[in-house]
């Protein structure tokens, strides 16, 4: 009750993600919470694609693994999609034509639909009878697991509002799959019961909630370029821009958004726009940030503002453009050719998305460098339930040093790479400010502290190390990281980041009934605070769960914190498909029962 997966297997391109979605909406509508995942192939029509639902009372954000209802719908991934279902589970299918009894499995039930059939018969157009089908298969679900059709129907109204024709279209085939299996089939074991777990929580892709982040924290410029998974970020900014940012009473815009030729020349706007006093970003991926890279470091080097969203999908090279990964983090944190460092933000779900979204733009102005915002395909590109998004409308915008007008009429003394604080921040003055104070060359070669040219050894030496101590300052404006104890007090620790948060808290908390428990860390940003190795030094062994195949984070904390790297055990997942409780469990509980490191994709 309440308590299951259901797997839908489809052929991309054939209408599906629509009712797929509806039928997910219509559960949360129940009040029950789900976790939905889209898996789908990079190309356009053809290809196999899953859209898995969790639906978890318990409000379970990650996937379990395994599940309890496959709804096959493709005969070409047939056997595959068999064989994840769990031992006492169901197969719903499409049972027009006769499959022999090989193809099935014994241990599960069948449901047989001869959804086909019905819609051959009842529609004459060919898209007509493959778009409905959906919706029959829809209809016929709800049946079986006990979803009100009442609050199916209300979403179509609302998805359709204004087209009539399209509602009572949509309704006779949801009423066709609903009426068939009502009088052919029993109910499953498996059902949904209205309960009240969703609240006021809303149903959001972390993509739109770190667009409309950026616009709280003052974005008014996005230069981009087209890349899955991170174009719907753009896309949204625009949305909201169109809404939040344009003048009641002119209808003007009071934002630029540009389509770049590339990502090479999206980055080189964001950061002359930067150097203009503007808030800009670009949202990219891994071959985006490839590209990217000398203005990265020209960033760095020359110490201008600059956000980039990065949607981490599977690489390297094309790699596997639709599929999640966190296997950014290096190519992020070391951008640029030389000695560089860059911040890095580690969202775990729309909510952080929206806020590491808008902060994200201030720790861009008062470091003075670029800011990386680690997304991935999984929180980017899915609906994750969350809490509504705050918002203290007292807070200001933090643009850090720079130079007045005022201050420069006054007299004071300004060298735009001076470390007047100790902190390695500089201060900094607007294009424009003052008529006769206050300029400066920006170059990325070597200079001074008043940014003047200069290839001495010594004055090169000096800017390099007040950069290091610029981002040793950023240790403090980092967001703090999340320590989860464990019940009992133990000497075996784990850290995590970002998409892999659910399963991870589901995954302790099934060691937990093993008899077996770890104290676990959430890491939020890059420099890592001295929290992090606080936390290794009080552990004998430290497990660090990442979806990559080099094992990124531990690579960073080794490197960066000078640990010894036995004492971080790796649990590594890059198969492209979210991480999962079941992975994460099984393996931690393997490593802690014989003391080896297990590489492992699932």
């Amino acid at each position: 009750m309440n308590d299951f997966v259901v797997k839908f297997a489809n052929v991309n391109g054939s209408g599906s993600a629509s009712a797929n979605g509806l039928f997910a909406r219509a559960i949360i509508r129940m009040g029950v919470p789900v976790a939905a995942r889209n898996i789908f192939p990079s190309n356009i029509q053809g290809l196999p694609t899953w859209y898995e639902v969790r639906i978890t009372e318990a409000g379970r954000l990650g996937r379990r693994g395994g599940v309890d209802l496959m709804v096959a719908m493709n005969p070409q991934t047939w056997d595959r999609d068999i064989a994840e279902i769990e031992t006492g589970g169901y197969l719903f299918y499409d049972s027009t034509k006769p499959m022999p009894a090989a193809k099935f499995r014994e241990d599960i039930t069948v449901v047989g639909v001869p959804l086909t059939a019905m819609c051959n018969a009842k529609y004459q157009v060919a898209r007509e009878r493959q778009l409905f089908k959906n919706i029959v298969y829809v209809g016929a679900l709800a049946a079986l697991l006990g979803i009100e059709i009442e609050t199916i129907q209300a979403l179509i109204s609302e998805d359709f509002a204004g087209r009539q024709r399209l509602i009572d279209a949509n309704f006779e085939a949801l009423k066709m799959g609903h009426d068939y299996v009502t009088q052919t089939h029993e109910p499953l074991r498996l059902q949904v019961r209205r309960a009240d777990q969703v609240g006021d929580r809303i149903y959001v892709e972390g993509n739109a909630a770190a667009a409309l982040g950026a616009v709280y924290g003052g974005a008014t410029v996005c230069a981009w370029y087209p890349i899955t998974p991170s174009t719907s970020l753009a896309e949204a900014f625009t949305a909201y821009c169109k809404d939040l940012r344009t003048d009641p009473e002119t209808g003007q815009a009071r934002y630029a958004i540009v389509q770049a030729e590339d990502e090479i020349a999206s980055i080189g706007i964001v950061v002359g726009a930067g150097w203009n006093g503007a808030r800009a970003f670009t949202a990219t991926s891994g071959p985006g940030i490839s590209l990217m890279t000398e203005f990265i470091g020209l960033s760095y080097f020359a110490e201008i503002p600059a956000v980039i969203f990065d949607v981490q999908r599977g690489g390297p090279s094309t790699g596997m453009p639709t599929r999640t990964q966190q296997a950014d983090l290096i190519g992020a944190a070391y951008a640029s050719h030389g000695d560089t460092k860059h911040p890095m933000l580690l969202p775990a779900d729309p909510g952080e998305c929206f806020e590491m979204g808008a902060l994200a733009f201030d720790l861009a102005d008062r470091l003075q460098t670029t800011i990386f915002v680690m997304l991935d395909l999984d929180i980017g590109m899915n609906e994750w339930l969350t809490q509504p998004f705050a918002w203290d409308d007292a807070r200001r915008l933090d643009r850090g040093k720079v130079m007045t007008h005022d201050e420069l009429e006054a007299g004071r003394d300004f060298g735009r790479y001076l470390d007047v604080d100790g902190d390695g921040i500089p201060y900094r003055t607007y294009p424009g400010v003052h008529p006769t104070r206050g300029a400066y060359f920006t170059r990325g070669t070597s200079r001074n502290p008043q940014a003047r040219y200069s290839e001495e050894g010594s004055v090169y030496v000096d800017n390099m190390q007040r950069l290091l101590r610029k981002f040793e300052s950023a240790k403090a404006l980092m967001p703090a990281p999340v320590l989860r104890k464990a019940k009992r007090k133990t000497r075996d620790g784990a850290i995590y980041f970002g998409s892999s948060t659910g399963a991870m808290h589901e995954a302790l908390d099934a060691l937990e009934g093993q008899g077996r428990h770890v104290d676990a860390l959430r890491v939020r940003g890059f420099p890592f605070s001295d929290e992090v190795y606080e936390f290794i030094a009080a552990h004998d062994r430290v497990f660090v769960v990442e979806q990559n195949r080099d094992a990124q984070l531990r690579t960073l904390i080794v490197t960066e914190g000078e640990v010894d790297p036995g004492k971080l055990t790796p649990v590594l997942h890059y198969d492209g498909t979210p991480i999962t409780a079941r992975f994460i469990a099984g393996q931690i509980g393997t490593l802690m029962s014989v003391g080896s490191v297990i590489e492992a994709a699932e």
